[in-house]
């Protein structure tokens, strides 16, 4: 049993507890400077009590039985540390040395989903230099994240759908895209903060991961702070405002804990116009430890949300509106109203057992559900021009890309030249016009209601011409996990993984609101130009073609997902080597199902065939001690992994048809760091090089200009020059390669300089086959529903998505009496947008008529039209300061940050090139353009922001 000492205590007990107990483990806190850390928390993970340092930061645990334990040890104002050691049989006491607590700057909670860890232990001969690196985040990740992180850096450029991310043993990725929806625990930060990291492609003791980091949070109610924790926060980000209050008994005599929290985030309004943000969160954890060998614990995490999103745009509508225009909202009788709302309640319910099986070996069994929906709205229309103000007709460069003297609607409607129409419109814009800048609701409403009534599909009523949809996705998400570990020894560790996944998700489209129409028609509008003769009917068969508010339209079908994996590990030292082996088994079985009977597709409705994909990968870290306090770090991976669901099936709302040649993505990844970890310098160095082939690419967008061709219900073939198609890329191949350094140096005990640089190169490595498939056609001649384009030219284009080159410098000061104040320079470059594969194949010089290259086009002039779009550098500067006090029991902090100090707003975050334009000619004719009328959409950062904070602990 572990018990609370003091040292007048311990020379009373010390020996019965040497007669009875198994093993006695004792170690000295100090910090930076040396000086003993008293009344600092030292917990023992699956335990029932703690200990606490005394005066000469002096602690001990008793009674301890041979195994591997973890150290968890607080103290206000001191990072976290995390700490595993093992315990053998033939140990009466074990000395853990001097362990070092470092003063924190982010132990204030930023309201943020932000992981928070511990500084790479100092030297011990005990320590367990693996479990250490795995559980720590080292400088460079700690900077990438804290002041990198909020302006979109993604360290080595590797898409977030590469790692793993764990909530209480299971895997929280969605199978259909990939993606985790932080939501679903949106706002119990108190709760979910504190997670175990592999990062990068490096082994990890949970799960085989992917190509980024493992992420690993677990969330025992027993391993929270005893008492309760009130917490308020002021923001000018997505959100205004947050509240949350958690409480947690601590471990009664009679073997019971609970921790329960609550939290509400809101704002009226956004940093972006017109946006809202109304979310709550709930946990209720449970555990009951029957005896020392065995626990159970129930988790129960709700995360209701409603808000607002912010569109893109082009340059021209930010140049006239800034980068908090928004272009999804506009007044309804006055009030704001979004078009695109987002709202979710996504329970999640998970039961895990721990069980002690033997001194050397431990089994953890998770099982948890996920159910419910997730609603994301949007505008629609039939038969009438998109309403939207930033919809290419509705600018004033399309005006002036007109004939002066043509007669037009301008922006009210009325009978105009271009001329006029064109000044009417810039004025509206420059000026703020609601009428234009914004969408006019009641305009929409008024049209609607002015329909004359009619008789559809024997239903009399007014046909709506605009509407509102829901995109629904209705989950139903089941996993099963089990986690054994066995130590042969101290030096050996082995591991076994096994998980299972049913992914079932119901993906339609539903009827929001009709705005004051009384039915929206089931039929795809353009069925009569594109497809004359045909029924245009989504789902033909049925009986109600005429819809009404929460009836389903336009597509709905299920995917489905079985998903098997086996993970063994086995780590071990040798000499100076700590060696960390992993391996990974996989099988999945997917397949798609449609409910709905889409007029131009045989494959659209019932259950299609299943596609299997078997996995295979290997990872190895293997660390060279060169001394106490530089090591050598090798990490290496090769593995498969199966396409997610979006990217097997080319266009699951209307068919069953998979990517052609579509195969298992194969990444093979290596670094090499030095690491330098000591109490005065942290320093990491790496290089890195990583290849992925195999890749399948889906996009899908509006493109004008392409040779289509349609048959109609004669059987004659039709022409088709607009349409929404979907874009495939085959055997895409990546190379990310590049070097990091991070280094942090206490100049002296409460002045520490930190550094960050980072230089990439992310390219493209091949010329993928590209194939598009159009909703419009159906059908081509070949008998498929999609057509190959030959190559897309992407070679040695760079990759887009994040910045290739980031540089960061800052400084922290941490007072003797628990204030601090910090700041760093951050430095972005080589950004870029990705590549348009369409408009770099040979459909896009080729001539229609003679299908020869268009006359007189070189290389340099298709050189010069496709250069790659390169995104402006800039340089933010982000400042924190905090103060804490503890009186008696009681603990207050109160914490600030402010990023992009300065308010740089020519930072674009995102973006995405428009391929309306398929063809050289009309291609070239826009770009040269002033204002070019479909330009690439941006995302810019959201200028200068803050967040301040304030820690109640009673």
């Amino acid at each position: 049993m572990i018990k609370k000492l003091s040292l007048v205590s311990l020379f009373t007990l010390l020996p019965a507890s040497f007669y009875f107990a198994q093993t006695t483990v004792f170690a000295y806190l100090k910090d930076a400077q040396g000086k003993p850390i008293e009344q600092a928390e030292v917990d023992v993970k699956g335990t029932e009590n703690d200990v606490t340092a005394d005066k000469i930061g002096y602690f001990q645990l008793v009674d301890l039985m041979p195994g591997h334990y973890e150290l968890v040890i607080t103290k206000p104002n001191y990072e976290t540390k995390v700490m595993a050691f093992d315990v053998t049989s033939d140990e009466k006491r074990k000395d853990l040395g001097v362990l070092t607590l470092n003063s924190s700057l982010t132990s204030a909670d930023q309201g943020l989903t932000i992981i928070e860890s511990d500084d790479d232990e100092d030297n011990s001969s005990q320590a367990s230099t693996v479990g250490l690196l795995q559980s720590s985040m080292d400088v460079f990740s700690r900077i990438a994240a804290f002041d990198l992180g909020f302006y979109w850096y993604r360290p080595r450029g590797i898409d977030g759908r590469m790692g793993e991310t764990m909530l209480n043993g299971v895997s929280m990725i969605k199978s259909d895209n990939g993606n985790v929806d932080f939501g679903n625990w949106g706002g119990l930060n108190e709760i979910t903060r504190y997670p175990e990291i592999s990062q990068n492609h490096s082994p990890s003791e949970y799960a085989f991961g992917g190509n980024s980091s493992v992420i690993y949070k677990n969330t025992k109610a027993s391993e929270y702070r005893k008492g309760f924790q009130f917490t308020q926060s002021l923001t000018n980000r997505n959100y205004r405002n947050r509240t949350s209050l958690r409480y947690s008994s601590g471990m009664s005599s009679k073997g019971w804990a609970f921790t329960v929290m609550g939290a509400r985030r809101w704002a009226e309004e956004g940093i972006q116009e017109g946006t809202f943000y109304d979310a709550y969160g709930a946990y209720l954890g449970v555990e009951k430890k029957f005896n020392d060998k065995h626990s159970m614990t129930f988790n129960f995490i709700a995360a209701p949300y409603r808000r607002s999103t912010a569109s893109p745009s082009t340059q021209e509508v930010y140049d006239y509106r800034g980068v908090h225009y928004n272009s999804y909202w506009g007044y309804q009788d006055g009030k704001q109203r979004s078009e695109r709302v987002r709202k979710g309640f996504q329970p999640i319910f998970q039961l895990q057992d721990f069980w002690k099986i033997t001194p050397k070996s431990n089994l953890w069994t998770s099982v948890s559900y996920q159910f419910g929906k997730d609603k994301g709205s949007r505008l629609d229309w039939q038969n009438v021009q998109n309403p939207s103000p930033t919809y290419y007709r509705n600018l004033p460069s399309y005006y002036d890309s007109l004939d002066p003297n043509a007669s037009v609607k301008d922006p009210s409607g009325a009978m105009t030249t271009a001329q006029d129409a064109y000044q009417t419109s810039m004025a509206g814009w420059q000026n703020a016009d609601p009428n234009i800048t914004q969408l006019n609701w009641d305009n929409l409403y008024r049209r609607n209601m002015q329909q004359p009534a009619g008789t559809y599909y024997g239903q009399t009523g007014r046909r709506a011409l605009y509407y509102l949809v829901n995109d629904v996705s209705d989950d139903k998400i089941f996993n099963a996990a089990t986690h054994f570990t066995h130590n042969f020894n101290d030096t050996t560790k082995f591991l076994l993984n096994l998980s299972y996944q049913n992914y079932r998700s119901e993906q339609y489209r539903e009827v929001n609101d009709l705005l004051g129409a009384d039915f929206v028609l089931n039929r795809d509008p353009f069925a009569a130009t594109n497809q004359p003769g045909k029924s245009g009917l989504y789902n033909e068969g049925e009986e109600n073609v005429t819809k009404k508010v929460g009836d389903k339209m336009t597509y709905d079908y299920i995917f489905r997902r079985q998903e098997f994996k086996v993970n063994p590990g086995i780590k071990f030292s040798t000499g100076k080597f700590d060696v960390f082996v992993s391996a990974m088994a996989g099988y999945s079985s997917s397949s798609r199902e449609g409910l709905f009977n889409h007029y131009l597709y045989k494959d659209s409705f019932g259950k299609g065939q299943d596609y299997n994909f078997w996995n295979y990968g290997l990872k190895g870290q293997a660390i060279y001690k060169l001394n106490g306090r530089n090591f050598l770090v090798y990490n290496g991976a090769y593995f498969s992994q199966t396409p997610y669901l979006e990217d097997l099936f080319i266009n699951p709302r209307v068919n069953g048809s998979v990517a052609p040649n579509v195969q298992n993505m194969v990444i093979n990844a290596n670094d090499l760091s030095y690491v330098i970890s000591s109490p005065f310098l942290k320093l990491r160095l790496t290089g890195y090089l990583i290849n992925s082939s195999n890749e399948t690419s889906v996009q899908r967008f509006f493109a004008d200009g392409i040779p289509l061709e349609g048959v109609d219900a004669d059987g004659n073939q039709t022409n088709v020059q607009s349409a929404f198609v979907t874009q495939v890329m085959t055997d895409v191949k990546r190379r990310n390669m590049g070097a990091e350094l991070g280094v942090d140096v206490k100049v002296i005990p409460t002045l520490s300089l930190q550094g960050l640089a980072s230089f990439g190169q992310f390219t493209y490595q091949n010329d993928p086959v590209t194939y598009f498939a159009s909703d419009a056609t159906g059908t081509f001649a070949n008998g498929l529903s999609y057509v190959n384009l030959g190559k897309a030219y992407i070679k040695n284009y760079k990759q887009g998505g994040t910045p290739q080159q980031a540089y960061s410098v800052g400084a922290r000061y941490n007072s003797p009496k628990y204030w601090w104040v910090g700041g760093n320079w951050n430095y972005l470059d080589d950004n870029y947008l990705d590549p348009s594969a369409l408009i770099r194949t040979e459909s896009f010089v080729q001539n229609n008529v003679s299908g020869t290259p268009f006359y007189g086009l070189t290389d340099s002039e298709v050189r010069r039209v496709l250069e790659p779009n390169k995104l402006p550098s800039a340089f933010f500067f982000n400042v924190n300061a905090g103060k804490s006090w503890v009186i008696g029991k009681y603990y207050v902090l109160i914490s600030a940050t402010v990023n992009n100090v300065f308010d740089n707003t020519r930072y674009i975050t995102g973006g995405f090139e428009q391929t309306r334009n398929a063809k050289y000619p009309t291609f070239a004719q826009d770009n040269d353009r002033e204002f070019t009328l479909f330009g690439p959409k941006y995302w810019y950062t959201q200028g200068r922001s803050y967040f301040v904070n304030l820690q109640f602990r009673f």
